[in-house]
């Protein structure tokens, strides 16, 4: 279970909260009055959530190709828009 902690503690706290997350691979979630804002998690548990999304987004990629109607070149569509 993630730890809470507020955005005036992790700022007293910023160098142990940093080692808690990246060390100890823990998951923190800072909060201010007391609704939750941000997480600060380690870099294997972002890397791994970025692999997530590039798998969805590929998923979702396959479907589109895959969808029926009129396809056109990708430099046809960025010259339509201007790219």
């Amino acid at each position: 279970m993630p730890t809470k902690i507020s955005t005036a503690d992790a700022r007293k706290n910023f160098s142990d909260i940093v080692n808690r997350a990246s060390f100890g691979k823990e998951t923190i979630i800072l909060t201010r009055q007391g609704k939750e804002i941000a997480a600060l998690v380690g870099m294997d548990e972002l890397r791994l959530l970025q692999e997530i999304e590039d798998h969805i987004d590929i998923e979702d990629a396959i479907k589109a190709i895959n969808e029926p109607g009129n396809n056109i070149p990708a430099d046809q569509f960025w010259k339509k828009l201007g790219l």
